[in-house]
């Protein structure tokens, strides 16, 4: 894999965490608070790498993730994990933290204030998982916030309805998406993304 660049991650997470929103090199570059040729060069190497394609709509030309190779799954999976282990000391202890719960869900996604500020009352946490995990879901939460000084508080969804919220554009959930950091399940994430961009 080619080196990749902080601009580079900070462009492709944005493609493929809000991906409800279509972007080129202009409203893109204001996300990235960079050039838009400066952002069009990006684009173009990602695309020439084949994690991205272009679609041309009037006189712009939009870029979306390329889900046709199993390159892009590569690449994304490497660029999730490296923005969960390169965050802030204060993050990083509850990216370790709530990874408790890989045991029992699927996906795990922390997002909310704990992201963002110093001064933070409670920890918020995605976890998608199957119904029959329910239970050892309510276990693990008990036991974690047991042992935290912050509140742990679990938006508890199953596969199924984070894609029927993701389809109707749920705005919890897709701000959910756009602005956390992934704990795990980055794979089963993927799949989620592909198969909601394609009804959307």
């Amino acid at each position: 894999m080619e080196t990749v660049t902080m601009n580079e991650m900070n462009a492709v997470l944005t493609l493929f965490k809000d991906f409800s929103t279509d972007y080129n090199a202009n409203n893109l570059s204001k996300r990235l608070g960079l050039t838009p040729m400066g952002t069009l060069k990006i684009l173009k190497r990602l695309e020439k790498q084949g994690i991205l394609k272009s679609r041309q709509m009037g006189r712009a030309v939009f870029y979306r993730m390329d889900f046709s190779n199993d390159y892009t799954r590569t690449y994304l999976r490497f660029i999730l994990q490296k923005e969960a282990e390169h965050s802030t000391p204060r993050v990083k202890r509850w990216v370790k933290e709530l990874r408790k719960f890989k045991d029992a869900a699927d996906i795990g996604i922390l997002f909310g204030s704990v992201l963002s500020h110093k001064e933070f009352s409670d920890v918020d946490v995605l976890l998608v998982f199957k119904h029959n995990q329910n239970k050892k879901i309510n276990s693990l939460l008990k036991e974690i916030s047991g042992l935290s000084v912050k509140r742990i508080h679990a938006v508890k969804q199953t596969k199924d309805d984070l894609k029927v919220n993701i389809k109707s554009m749920d705005k919890v959930v897709l701000s959910i998406l756009r602005r956390g950091i992934v704990l795990f399940g980055y794979d089963q994430l993927i799949k989620v993304v592909e198969s909601a961009k394609k009804t959307i």
